[in-house]
């Protein structure tokens, strides 16, 4: 943001300060270590220094962080990516303890809200171009998928786990999938929690590009400094028609899929099977 706009809003009076980059970075230090050269901004998720670990910790902190993200004038191009070999490397048990359907309804209401909004404020919360880069195995991948570009590394792999583990696959994944993978590959997937590997996502459009772990992070870095080569305007208003697609299929789609797949969770308890 230049020195003249920020005159410009002393003058015209009134104009509430943005977020900024130490400010948030410190904020969600625990999940995501944030730096930001030239206006490019890396994101990256670990835990303790290390591969990520899915926790619903992490789980509400990416809505959030998008938010910020989103509202900081100084981004101008996203790249996100996990730490080492894996894009998630597990799961926390202590997050998952207790059966969602044992939890009070106010906790369960911030799952529903948070699961919404780790998509929503991607989507509609970032205004600038995106860079998603999966560094190896790992789920929740449909955030990288929804990004303008996504690269991945050569062991990373893409699978809807939920129906397999006794859910409806509701929470955004499958989105992605029926949107790049067309509605019968789609079905395929989400009913026998396939793995799709590197190469095949790269055939069926799922992916841009495929490349050793080590060429990841400094392609993606050359596509976002060719990103900022281009005018400000241009670059903004190419991610708004790159993400119209997006944004209709979540528009239409995204809380009918969470609903369902939530309905399941708390309407399918132990014995109630069948």
């Amino acid at each position: 943001m230049s020195k003249e706009l920020d005159e410009w809003h002393d003058r015209l009076g009134g104009f509430v300060g943005r977020p900024t980059l130490e400010e948030y970075a410190d904020k969600y230090a625990d999940h995501f270590v944030m730096e930001r050269n030239g206006g490019v901004i890396e994101l990256r998720m670990h835990s303790k220094g290390g591969p990520a670990i899915y926790s619903l910790g992490l789980h509400n902190a990416w809505g959030q962080a998008w938010q910020e993200i989103g509202n900081d004038p100084r981004n101008e191009v996203v790249i996100l990516t996990g730490t080492g070999n894996a894009w998630l490397a597990g799961v926390d048990p202590a997050s998952f303890a207790q059966p969602f359907h044992e939890w009070p309804s106010d906790v369960a209401h911030e799952l529903y809200y948070d699961a919404m909004k780790l998509l929503e404020n991607l989507v509609f919360g970032v205004d600038v171009p995106t860079i998603g880069v999966v560094n190896g195995p790992g789920f929740h991948t449909e955030l990288a998928l929804f990004c303008d570009i996504t690269l991945a590394a050569e062991d990373a792999v893409f699978s809807d786990g939920h129906f397999a583990a006794g859910q409806a696959p509701g929470d955004g994944l499958q989105l992605a999938f029926q949107f790049l993978l067309g509605p019968k590959r789609a079905a395929h997937a989400l009913y026998t929690s396939d793995r799709i590997d590197a190469r095949k996502a790269l055939d069926l459009g799922l992916v841009n590009e495929v490349l050793p772990a080590d060429e990841l992070l400094p392609r993606a870095r050359q596509i976002a400094q060719a990103m900022m080569d281009r005018p400000r305007s241009t670059r903004r208003l190419t991610h708004a028609i790159v993400q119209r697609p997006f944004r209709r299929r979540l528009l239409e789609d995204h809380g009918f899929g969470m609903a369902h797949e939530l309905f399941g969770i708390f309407t399918d308890r132990p014995g109630r099977r069948g």
